[in-house]
């Protein structure tokens, strides 16, 4: 019901920056929230930033000062814009975007990229 189109991840070096970029096709459904999560080498997935459709953001505390989220909720876009990358920042991001349909009760969906590398090392 939902596709994600994610772009953006490569290699960088230490202090460098990346912007990465999903696109969500939503049909029947309305986006109430967008995010990206990441998952370094051997590590678990973990929040790294999320915005709601009224422009809320929360970051995890790693990330704070150093990210950006930003949306578009006319294009279903979701932008994360990394500035001083750390090699610690390895890992492959994805997209999350949860939904909720006009129904009463509403049926609520949770969908996600297939992630894109982001690699920070010199």
């Amino acid at each position: 019901q939902v596709q994600l189109e994610e772009s953006g991840g490569g290699l960088v070096q230490p202090g460098g920056s990346l912007r990465l970029s999903c696109v969500a096709s939503v049909r029947t459904s309305t986006i109430y929230e967008m995010g990206w999560y990441r998952q370094p080498p051997g590590k678990q997935r973990e929040l790294v930033a999320t915005i709601t459709s009224g422009g809320s953001t929360n970051y995890a505390d790693s990330v704070k000062g150093r990210f950006t989220i930003s949306a578009d909720n006319v294009k279903n876009t979701v932008n994360l814009q990394m500035n001083s990358l750390k090699p610690e920042d390895t890992a492959v991001y994805r997209c999350n975007v949860k939904t909720r349909t006009a129904t009463f009760p509403p049926l609520r969906g949770d969908s996600w990229g297939e992630g894109t590398q982001v690699t920070v090392s010199s």
